[in-house]
């Protein structure tokens, strides 16, 4: 039998390793360095609250990736029904079991409304903005004057050719609303200013996102019956209403993907850290790992190999010589690393009026006063997430790079710190506090600056090694949800099956100025 080692158990990893299962005689190996599955999309428990770090919406225009979803973690009977009914085209939603397997009772998802809104100047605007007379008398007339000048001027007289990342908003939302709404928050959560980001970011993670293309769904909203569909083809990523999402939040899913890929007789081998790889012939041919609990060295052998880890890392755990513009732009690639606050609350005082709760699921902090980028509250993503219902469960969360100031902060002095802040901008008050934890999560977010310009180089390098495939938002060093990166994985399955060489499928993934899964 035909083995392939993957390295790393995230959303990438395991959907690698499942489709190996269910469609080929290829027995997968996952290396995971941590003690859990799940990479970035766990869920972190803390006293009986659950934590989902930087929040996964479970929505996809891709219907292989919602079928797959819907396998694993099904819909009960009667949601899927109301949504066939209400959405003729859920054709091919999947029913949940109605029996219990293997004494399991099955566990469904569950569909959730989406809301997120932007918080400046210590108020609540709808995002993406609309111009509701709510908007209107929050910024008031100057202001408001000047967000539409600025917007004319931008899609009259702006024509130069989209550089960076400022020239990319500006063009779609000038330059007045480009710095109210988009600038400081951007800025949080890469470190650097928009002029130093290339434009590329921009068209990977809001490409159709636009003043006009809002205000379009705005008003088709007014006009035709609101629908219960949760595919949402027609409707921009940053306009959905609706997503699907597991009663304990995402790393519940991907648990049950792993139990599914042990049963099918996969293995995934924890505190696995990846030493060397050894390449010859063209191909790799081993891969060496640590056990980072028991310091036992393990040599891995197989004929496919699958990484999900950090490029810079990967490349660096090269034996064999590798060319020095690959080395070097590797060394160079740089990343955004993470931290989430916890915090369980007696009451929230933020509400929309003084007696209606904040339905949100996270709220932009676009407030250039305090260092928090943004605030999930997660009682709005499950209930199930939160062990007292009277509580409200929030998730802080910070930007920063590994070893700076934020990072080396210890949990006290960080915890500190986030409550003075959401007491500054009037979201909390320190009473109310009852508790709070710290997580830490490096390299979440993959640069597009720095090295990055050179990472051409990179891919081609890598491209020619046939039984190599890099798959996941590390593994290729691009900034993709969970969706796409599983998207990665399945395409890279699909050429082992169908013999196929070249790897420009799945580059092409979430590259494409349209929605590449649609096709």
């Amino acid at each position: 039998m035909k083995k392939a080692i993957i390295i790393g158990a995230g959303p990438a990893g395991l959907t690698a390793a499942y489709e190996l299962l269910t469609r080929t005689d290829i027995k997968p190996v996952i290396l995971e360095q941590s003690e859990v599955t799940g990479g970035i999309s766990r869920t972190v428990w803390y006293k009986g609250n659950g934590m989902d770090i930087g929040g996964h919406r479970f929505f996809s225009k891709s219907d292989r990736v919602m079928d797959w979803w819907l396998t694993i973690m099904p819909m009960p009977e009667e949601t899927t029904h109301n949504l066939r009914i209400a959405y003729r085209n859920e054709s091919t939603l999947v029913q949940a079991p109605q029996k219990k397997q293997s004494g399991k009772t099955a566990i469904h998802m569950k569909v959730r409304n989406r809301l997120s809104r932007i918080y400046h100047d210590r108020k609540l605007f709808t995002y993406p903005l609309t111009l509701s007379i709510q908007t209107i008398r929050q910024l008031g007339f100057i202001k408001i004057t000047r967000v539409f000048v600025s917007y004319v001027w931008a899609r009259l007289f702006f024509h130069r050719t989209e550089k960076t990342l400022e020239d990319f908003f500006i063009r779609r939302f000038g330059n007045e609303l480009y710095r109210t709404f988009f600038k400081d928050y951007t800025e949080k959560v890469w470190g650097v200013p928009c002029h130093e980001i290339p434009a590329e970011w921009g068209h990977q993670r809001i490409k159709k996102l636009s003043v006009t293309r809002a205000l379009l769904h705005a008003g088709r909203q007014l006009i035709k019956k609101k629908r219960s569909g949760i595919r949402q083809k027609e409707t921009d990523t940053s306009l959905i209403e609706q997503f699907l999402y597991p009663p304990k939040g995402p790393g519940q899913l991907w648990e049950l993907v792993a139990d599914r890929i042990r049963e099918m007789g996969g293995e995934i081998i924890f505190h696995q850290q990846v030493d060397a790889v050894s390449v010859a012939d063209e191909n790799v041919m081993t891969i060496s790992a640590t056990n980072s609990k028991t310091g036992k060295k393990e040599v891995y052998t197989g004929d496919y190999f699958f990484s999900t880890m950090p490029v810079k890392d990967l490349i660096g755990s090269f034996e064999a010589p590798v060319p020095l513009p690959v080395r070097e732009t590797a060394a160079g690639l740089l990343y955004r690393d993470f931290i989430t606050v916890g915090m369980l609350l007696q009451n929230l005082k933020l509400s929309d009026t003084e007696k209606a709760t904040i339905k949100d699921n996270w709220i932009y902090i676009q407030e250039n006063d305090v260092k928090i980028g943004r605030l999930q509250i997660f009682n709005n993503w499950s209930p199930d997430l939160v062990q007292d219902p009277t509580h409200t469960w929030l998730g802080l969360e910070y930007f920063c790079n590994e070893g700076d100031a934020l990072w080396c902060m210890s949990d006290m002095q960080f915890i500190d710190m986030a409550i003075d802040e959401l007491c500054r901008i009037q979201i909390i008050a320190r009473e109310d506090v009852l508790d709070s934890t710290v997580i830490r999560v490096e390299k979440t977010y993959p640069a597009y600056f720095g090295a990055y310009e050179n990472f051409e180089v990179i891919k081609n390098y890598v491209n020619n090694i046939p039984n190599l495939f890099l798959i996941g938002r590390n593994g290729m060093h691009k900034y993709n949800n969970a969706d796409h990166s599983m998207l990665t994985a399945m395409t890279a399955v699909d050429n082992i099956i169908e013999g196929r060489v070249c790897k420009k499928n799945i580059w092409e993934i979430n590259t494409e100025q349209e929605y590449h899964e649609t096709k």
